[in-house]
């Protein structure tokens, strides 16, 4: 089949882009033909139309959307906007699934949290008008966010948020978002968590990788390398990371983030230094590991977000809320000792799976402490339990899953 995927942004470092590319592998492994469509595009999705006004970046977009959810807005000038823009990316949908000759659609999380309103009335308008086999693959709702609590044009988001019509089938990240789907709107949907490329070996630890990060670090052979592998933004908890490495003693750990920040600005940033330094923490960020040649243009070390799990002796991944947890997934694969914070999807959907991993309930205790100490200076015990939950992730967390429910839904939906 031909198959569209269509988005907001496909690049970058977001849960959403790195999910999406997971279905693309196994769809093009399914023999499907792929064609993406989205406001922001990695260079190396060559079979992508770049349509820069489907980004929620974009400001007339940006601007209605921002009005959407602001009290003191006009709601019939609110939905005029809305409705305008969208008659304006309309047509050019139109044209990527004409020229494309697609026979289903997959729609990553447009429908779901309301960042660009114009494209998703868009996409309701273009799967209704030709009946489009689709599948909206839905991250996180926008009911999970404070900040869309309120809305002017509450009527939009029932009708696009998601849409319910017969040529849709929905898919929820987690069973309790699953769940707020169907008590919400009445849709049912199908849970299939994120996943990662779990093969028949597990990756071995490398140590001219893990003794090239950490000279890239300024470490030497002594010291924890811990690694955040997430963005700097205040749900992730990394507060927490840092508490716990202050607390462990070692005056030459690093703590190590890998993704940037600036998404939701840099205050978040701004407070975690100043406890860092309180804690007596040394931060260090992916950005840091850039560094000028000899000729002031800045070159790139030899490294990647592998390397680093490679590397870590231990993860941090304290979050507070997740839709699911790629990294914690990552980490699986990987085979890293992780310290996790136990947040609603975690206790839900990944502990009954039976993967060992220090546990916190928002706080490190002394308990904490006690048990990280124990299990690092274990090394047989964290090679048992690497193996145990790659065998878990093997079976629960794989390709192999996404493949038998992406085929079970276009089954549904076409009769492939």
């Amino acid at each position: 089949m031909k198959i569209g995927i269509v988005a907001t942004r496909l690049a970058g470092v977001d849960g959403v882009t790195f999910e999406t590319a997971k279905w693309e592998a196994v769809l093009d492994a399914m023999g499907h033909d792929l064609r993406l469509c989205a406001g922001e595009v990695d260079a190396l999705r060559y079979q992508a139309r770049l349509v820069p006004p489907m980004h929620f970046t974009w400001p007339p977009a940006a601007r209605v959307t921002a009005a959407a959810f602001d009290s003191e807005s006009d709601p019939e000038s609110v939905r005029a906007e809305i409705n305008r823009l969208a008659d304006l990316l309309l047509p050019v949908l139109h044209d990527w699934v004409r020229v494309n000759a697609l026979d289903a659609l997959v729609v990553e999380n447009a429908w779901a949290i309301p960042m660009q309103l114009p494209l998703s009335v868009a996409l309701r308008r273009l799967v209704e008008e030709l009946e489009l086999p689709t599948i909206g693959h839905h991250h996180d709702y926008w009911w999970e966010r404070e900040r869309f609590a309120d809305c002017v044009v509450p009527e939009v988001l029932a009708e696009s948020f998601p849409p319910d019509l017969p040529w849709v089938r929905h898919v929820s990240i987690n069973s309790l978002a699953a769940e707020q789907l169907r008590a919400r709107r009445g849709i049912r949907s199908t849970v299939i968590p994120n996943v990662f490329d779990f093969g028949e070996r597990r990756p071995r630890r490398s140590p001219a990788v893990r003794r090239r990060l950490r000279a890239e670090l300024g470490m030497g052979d002594r010291g924890l390398l811990v690694v955040q592998p997430t963005r700097v933004v205040p749900r992730k908890g990394i507060e927490l990371a840092i508490e716990m490495v202050g607390r462990l003693g070692d005056p030459d750990a690093v703590l190590l983030i890998t993704s940037p920040a600036g998404d939701e600005g840099l205050d978040y940033l701004v407070q975690l230094e100043r406890l860092a330094e309180h804690h007596h923490v040394r931060l260090a960020y992916a950005a840091d590991r850039f560094a000028p040649d000899e000729d002031g243009k800045p070159i790139r070390p030899a490294h990647s977000l592998t390397d680093a799990y490679l590397a870590a002796d231990i993860i941090t991944y304290p979050s507070l809320y997740e839709g699911y947890g790629n990294a914690l997934v990552e980490a699986l694969y990987y085979g890293v000792p992780v310290m996790v914070n136990r947040y609603p999807v975690y206790v839900s959907d990944i502990a009954p799976l039976g993967v060992r991993m220090i546990e916190i309930d928002g706080a490190i205790t002394d308990a904490t402490i006690d048990e990280v100490r124990e299990l690092l200076a274990n090394p047989r015990k964290i090679r048992d339990n690497a193996r145990h939950n790659y065998l878990i992730g093997q079976e629960q967390l794989s390709y192999g899953l996404l493949r038998r429910r992406i085929r079970s839904l276009l089954r549904g939906l076409t009769g492939w």
